[in-house]
């Protein structure tokens, strides 16, 4: 033991030093062989071998991919196999009900969702907590066979217990319930709801568990998807998480704003199908489609055709990257874009900067005031790429605006929990869903267009204006847009 304590005293820098040259060896390799994106793979192998064991350290922790693709890939083609056989449903001529031009993005978004667009749906807008939370509740409450819940935060404050209590009532009932919380999301609040949920015996379980138990907001790999799925039939979709702070009844002038949609019809399956993939990964219990989903005889109208699009970094890694890039390549007319986080990477931004010089009316919404700084500097250091290209940029005046939300043509729209940003839409497990209708588009558009009409033009003007040591900062917050 004693010439061990000296060897180990005489050598630990070498000792070190080669520990440390090995694992950055190995980091680096990993990184080069399994980042697709060339961009990220320098960015890792220039932290890796930078920084001695702290570079390896971060990449084990925010760099690496731990899904298995092959079970993942495995589960998902037995659940779409499954929906498909479940739910045939013909879809209208989407020329009268979108136009001419969606026919190619049609095609398009059939070869990258997986999911088959349908006809039969009833979709409804909700405006922010205090229409969304009613509703969501009120299905809970009505529903007699099975709930399915998933969301990224749902937070244990006052609207967090209605649902938990609504839930508990549910329980009660003989319904089956399955809720699914993201494993970083579920720390936003104290103590977590996951304990009061699991103590009144609702089967519960966080997606993709953090490492050593840390809260941290921006860790990769999170699932942000929001889905409630009541009684076969009954679904809800959008951007809202479940917390307080979006119900002004609640929290009064200061409550953010947000977007959510009630859907019915074969889209509701869809939800479910991405659920129980999500539910399997996290657990091994499959959930069968049909004990779960029964059709609607009564289906509300109008109903229009939709379907579900899933991104995460599997093998549906930049699907909604994809779908936004052929609806730009589409658009003729007009593109209202309401994001909360907008930080479009260089194609995404040169396809936006393409349809304004074609002499498309682009118009994007961003929050005058956000609740993450950090990506508010970087917004605010882009802003002038999308600007001299002739789109238009407002912030929005009042609360903080969490709504994603994109309609072209007055036909198209494109709604759910993705954000315009690198770790959305490559990192990110999402939801979104495509609407083929002109009814709907306009409503979405209106929304859009009475935010601008409360918001301030940003201008290049107004961004020159802005002091050099802001502009300095925000630029450097910038260069790590890719991490926020």
């Amino acid at each position: 033991m004693l010439a061990i304590t000296e060897f180990l005293s005489a050598y630990w820098p070498h000792l070190v030093a080669t520990l440390s040259l090995f694992v950055g060896a190995f980091a680096a390799i990993h990184a080069a062989m399994n980042k697709s994106d060339v961009r990220a793979a320098i960015a890792w192998v220039g932290v890796i071998l930078m920084s001695p064991l702290l570079g390896p350290f971060l990449y084990l922790v925010a760099g690496i991919n731990r899904i298995r693709h092959d079970q993942l890939s495995t589960q998902r083609s037995r659940l779409i196999k499954d929906y498909v056989n479940h739910a045939r449903e013909p879809v209208r001529d989407i020329h009268t009900l979108a136009g001419p031009q969606f026919s190619s993005l049609k095609v398009l978004c059939d070869r990258i969702s997986r999911f088959p667009l349908h006809d039969g749906n009833h979709i409804t807008l909700l405006d922010s907590g205090d229409e969304a939370y009613p509703a969501m509740l009120q299905a809970i409450d009505s529903a007699s066979h099975c709930i399915a819940l998933q969301s990224y935060i749902f937070d244990h404050d006052r609207i967090g217990l209605q649902f938990a209590q609504a839930l508990r009532r549910a329980h009660e009932r003989g319904v089956t319930i399955r809720v699914l919380i993201d494993a970083v999301g579920s720390k936003y609040s104290h103590p977590p709801i996951v304990h009061l949920l699991r103590r009144d015996g609702i089967r519960t379980e966080l997606f993709m568990s953090h490492v050593l138990g840390l809260r941290m907001p921006y860790a990769n790999l999170r699932s942000h998807r929001k889905v409630l799925f009541v009684d076969g039939h009954i679904g809800f979709v959008g951007g809202m998480n479940i917390r307080e702070g979006f119900m002004q009844s609640l929290t009064g002038r200061h409550a953010a704003r947000d977007t959510h949609f009630r859907v019915e019809g074969p889209v509701a399956t869809q939800l479910f199908a991405v659920f129980a993939n999500d539910w399997e990964f996290t657990t091994r219990e499959r959930l069968l489609i049909e004990d779960w989903c029964q059709s609607s005889t009564s289906t509300p109208l109008p109903q229009v055709p939709a379907r579900c699009v899933r991104s995460s970094p599997d093998r549906f890694i930049a699907a909604t990257h994809n779908v936004l890039l052929g609806a730009l390549a589409v658009a003729q007319h007009n593109v209202r874009i309401q994001s909360p986080y907008f930080l479009p990477d260089q194609t995404l931004m040169g396809a936006l900067n393409t349809a304004a010089r074609r002499g498309v009316h682009v118009d994007i919404v961003i929050p005058g005031r956000n609740n993450l700084r950090l990506v508010n500097y970087a917004m605010t250091s882009q802003l002038n790429q999308v600007i001299a290209a002739g789109c238009r940029v407002w912030r929005s005046r009042g609360t903080f605006d969490h709504s994603k939300l994109l309609t072209i043509d007055d036909g198209w729209s494109y709604v759910g929990s993705s954000n315009l940003d690198p770790r959305s839409l490559r990192l990110n497990f999402e939801l979104d869903m495509e609407i083929y209708d002109q009814v709907l588009a306009q409503q979405i558009a209106g929304k859009i267009d009475a935010t601008i009409a409360d918001s301030e033009a940003v201008t290049l003007d107004s961004l020159k204006a802005i002091p050099f040591a802001k502009q300095l900062r925000n630029r450097l917050i910038w260069l790590a847009s890719p991490y926020l």
